[in-house]
């Protein structure tokens, strides 16, 4: 798949915007959402999304990229706050060569302990959606 894709309004990310499908949500405002991993791969693994319409860092409009990133900076603070990990990991991806599973733009923000080694993403299957609302009402309390 090229990295030129064209935006499904059907994606699992629009859904999640759109409240179809629902989610532990950690943060919305008019212009991003934060919420946990449903298949997690570390504790408090949570994803931030911009509320645009784009696939990937190359179709998203500069504005909107840096409210993500500013937000996504402010969002890993408070999981890192919460949940006290050794090292915080932020990555995102672009195209299906790199790792890019939903094609919305979104950042992974994965906390690390030295201890624990970082899970497959889906290999320990769906998480209880219980304890994803624990952990991001946790991390939405350090915001």
């Amino acid at each position: 798949m090229s990295l030129l894709v064209t935006y499904d309004a059907q994606n699992i990310f629009a859904k999640i915007l759109s409240g179809a499908i629902p989610s532990a949500r950690v943060y919305e405002d008019d212009r991003t959402l934060a919420f946990m991993d449903a298949f997690p791969q570390s504790k408090g693994h949570t994803l931030v999304i911009p509320k645009v319409d784009a696939c990937n860092l190359f179709d998203i409009e500069p504005a909107d990229l840096q409210n993500l990133i500013v937000e996504t900076q402010r969002i890993a603070r408070a999981v890192r706050d919460a949940l006290s990990p050794d090292g915080v990991r932020i990555m995102q991806f672009n195209g299906e060569a790199a790792g890019q599973t939903v094609f919305h733009i979104h950042f992974h923000i994965l906390p690390m302990w030295d201890d624990q080694p970082l899970g497959r993403h889906a290999g320990g299957g769906m998480a209880d959606i219980n304890e994803l609302n624990a952990l991001a009402a946790q991390i939405r309390a350090k915001l």
